[in-house]
């Protein structure tokens, strides 16, 4: 697939799940594509279309690895994001990359991923947490959080505060995810 094949197939009209699974499966053997798909994610964005962001995100559970040569333009793409549709994924790679990074403890994130990058995924999912975004980015980003604020000291205690201040206003899922996080933090001493 060349990278004109690729926006062809991403500016054709909605994608289906099958579509969307065919052209990860492609993908997957062709990580020099995913520099086009994120150029594509960040055309998408101003648009209607977030073909690119979901083919990206299903791309991302498969081969995180495949964004490490382009985290500089990932995470400085991220806080100039504005469609809805094209956030919630986004967020998922920031809380998939963070889970990377801090929860396993993966040697190759760890080394690639530096403290800018975290800084602006940080500053991201602190806009969409906090921002007037659906449950599924605030979720995302809330998780995202919980793992920065084991790098920088001042993320758990505002954090805590934020879940306090909005976990009685929330959906369902977010009450739930809330509460795991709050107790989490508890046993920090956060």
């Amino acid at each position: 697939m060349t990278a004109r094949e690729l926006h062809i197939a991403l500016n054709s009209g909605r994608l289906s799940k099958t579509n969307i699974d065919g052209l990860v499966a492609e993908l997957s053997v062709l990580p020099e594509r995913t520099g086009d798909l994120l150029q594509e994610v960040f055309e998408q964005d101003p648009t209607d279309s977030f073909n690119a962001s979901w083919v990206f995100d299903h791309l991302m559970r498969k081969k995180l690895v495949y964004l490490l040569p382009y985290l500089d333009e990932f995470t400085g793409g991220l806080s100039k994001l504005s469609n809805e549709s094209g956030i919630r994924p986004m967020a998922h790679v920031c809380e998939l990359l963070c889970e990377a990074y801090f929860k396993r403890k993966d040697a190759t994130f760890v080394k690639n991923i530096t403290v800018e990058h975290l800084e602006k995924i940080m500053t991201a999912c602190f806009d969409w947490f906090i921002g007037e975004h659906k449950v599924a980015a605030k979720v995302f980003a809330m998780s995202s959080l919980f793992y920065l604020g084991n790098k920088f000291d001042w993320v758990h205690p505002e954090l805590r505060m934020i879940l306090e201040d909005t976990i009685a206003q929330g959906t369902a899922g977010y009450k739930n995810r809330a509460k795991k996080t709050l107790d989490k933090l508890t046993v920090l001493g956060h």
